[in-house]
């Protein structure tokens, strides 16, 4: 089945447009917290954000007054826009001098404030668009965002559900790639194209400045275990310095652990799991590690509940881990470690809450986290486990379904 209109477009069932109630419901959580700060407008512009108020990525810029509707205005592609956004007003310009006429002719003033993505804007763009709001002044609302994306609504839940489901498919799968001689990069290239054959997006978004992934990281052994500047506790060997992680050329060997661990983008949205296999049984010390790790986010998931801190989890999570005798090489290993064991996943792999030292950020029902406790043993390899949850008065629901333990092949 696919859509299609006077245009001459043809889009697949799988870009169905966003419901009309969930967009407006999103603008209306954040216009409610633009009000609450003294902000009379926010204007949206970075892909995530856009499509997450929108339902469309098409070049545009998004204006939200604190009252009054909201305008898209799109330069580029306007006619796709319009068969992607259930947003009653958009308006097609051919740059961006045009938004305050724009702005004028829907009675729209400047605002005294302007909420921008003060975490992601560049500055030359930035710039730009201060120009034309040249009697506002500008508000970072980067926060405000996220918190408003951090809770899910029972649509998102929905395709975050069917992406955990393709997650599993696709870990099933594993077992018929796993050759013994096969290079990493090669093994990756085979599960990366089960995704794809599965509807896997290939773009796997990420919001931190500086941080990219393709899809995830499949390493194996030792390489699994080589640190890089990702925060995240493995790295790997990579095929080039240019990308300092993921797979590389080193050929799988057996009785090592083998590391799937694998972002799956399904309609926007992302399910991150993680297992591990081997070709033959792993030494009995990684053995008995990863069910340490499988016991902890047992331990986690229970915890997991509305109302308690991110920086709690993560206090308890490595208090765990030291008591199991595994502090030492507890996600990661020497000062490259990293201080979290879980984050929010949705529209971006790096959402809040981040499960992580310090954060003082609560639970909410509805939120989905993913919980990621992993030992990294320099020179040996990487276990450990990752699911994406559901977090519920009752703790927190793991939506993938496949094994947790060891895959000995």
């Amino acid at each position: 089945m696919q859509n299609d209109n006077s245009s001459g477009y043809i889009l697949n069932e799988d870009t169905a447009m966003i419901p009309m109630d969930e967009i407006y419901s999103r603008i209306g959580r954040l216009k409610k917290g633009l009000g609450e700060k003294g902000i009379g407008a926010a204007l949206i512009l970075q892909n995530s954000d856009l499509y997450y108020f929108s339902g469309t990525i098409q070049q545009s810029s998004l204006y939200i007054p604190a009252r009054g509707e909201p305008l898209l205005m799109v330069r580029k592609n306007f006619d796709r826009a319009k068969m992607e956004s259930p947003l009653a007003d958009m308006e097609p310009i051919t740059g961006i001098r045009e938004i305050p006429v724009l702005m004028k002719k829907r009675g729209y003033d400047m605002p005294a404030l302007l909420g921008l993505e003060l975490d992601v804007l560049p500055v030359n763009l930035y710039s730009s668009y201060m120009a034309l709001f040249d009697s506002s002044k500008p508000a970072d609302i980067s926060g405000l965002i996220r918190e408003t994306r951090s809770v899910k609504s029972e649509y998102e839940i929905g395709i975050i559900r069917e992406a955990a489901e393709l997650s599993d498919r696709l870990a099933g799968s594993v077992k018929e790639h796993l050759r013994e001689g096969t290079s990493e990069i090669e093994f990756a290239g085979r599960v990366e194209a089960e995704a794809r054959a599965l509807g896997h997006q290939g773009i796997v978004r990420m919001r931190l400045w500086g941080s990219e992934i393709y899809c995830g990281h499949i390493m194996s052994g030792p390489s699994a275990a080589v640190p890089s500047y990702l925060s995240s506790p493995t790295g790997g060997a990579s095929v080039s310095r240019a990308v300092a992680q993921g797979p590389g050329f080193r050929p799988i060997r057996r009785n090592e652990p083998v590391l799937v661990d694998f972002a799956f983008a399904w309609k926007g949205y992302i399910s991150d799991h993680t297992r591990i296999f081997s070709l033959g049984e792993l030494p009995e010390d990684l053995m008995k590690g990863h069910r340490a790790m499988v016991d902890l986010q047992n331990h986690i998931k229970a915890l997991s509940r509305p109302g308690t801190g991110g920086g709690e989890i993560y206090t308890r999570a490595m208090e765990f881990a030291e008591t199991a005798g595994y502090g030492e090489h507890f996600m990661g290993y020497g000062p490259g470690r990293i201080r979290f064991v879980g984050h929010g996943v949705g529209l971006e792999l790096d959402e809040p809450p981040f499960l992580a030292q310090g954060q003082s950020m609560e639970l909410q029902e509805n939120m989905v986290i993913a919980l990621e406790p992993k030992l990294i043993f320099p020179g040996r390899g990487v276990v450990g486990v990752e699911n994406t949850f559901l977090v519920t008065e009752q703790g927190a629901e793991q939506l993938g379904k496949y094994s947790n333990e060891i895959e000995v092949l």
